[in-house]
């Protein structure tokens, strides 16, 4: 319960850095050096967000922990698959896609890899 806690948190902190950033930006700071910290501000609880999931997952058993390890492996590879696969399609004229597309393609493997993992350790 206290991990989901630290989870909401970071989110939170995240969300509102984001926002902040954002608005900061838009509104014409001077300065590379000032404006790279502040574009990169909301990666400090994204941050904080990545320590609160490895320790959840230090905290799983071992069933849980296998099966985590195994969606991720999974996602890694599916998302390196597509990624790349998209690359190269970018090169005969689809659309360039940003980088944030990474990520949310990542989650979304890494959440169909554990609905699998518990149906196949069931």
């Amino acid at each position: 319960m206290r991990q989901l806690f630290y989870m909401i948190a970071g989110l939170a902190a995240y969300a509102a850095l984001l926002i902040c950033s954002q608005y900061l930006l838009g509104n014409g700071l001077e300065g590379n050096t000032l404006r790279l910290s502040i574009a990169l501000l909301p990666m400090l609880p994204a941050l904080f967000i990545c320590v609160v999931v490895v320790r959840c997952i230090r905290q799983l058993d071992e069933l849980q922990r296998r099966v985590q390890l195994e969606a991720l492996a999974v996602a890694s590879a599916g998302t390196a698959l597509i990624t790349f696969s998209y690359g190269f399609l970018e090169g005969i004229g689809f659309p360039r896609l940003s980088m944030f597309m990474v990520w949310p393609l990542m989650a979304a493997i890494w959440f169909l890899g554990v609905i699998v993992g518990k149906f196949r350790f069931r």
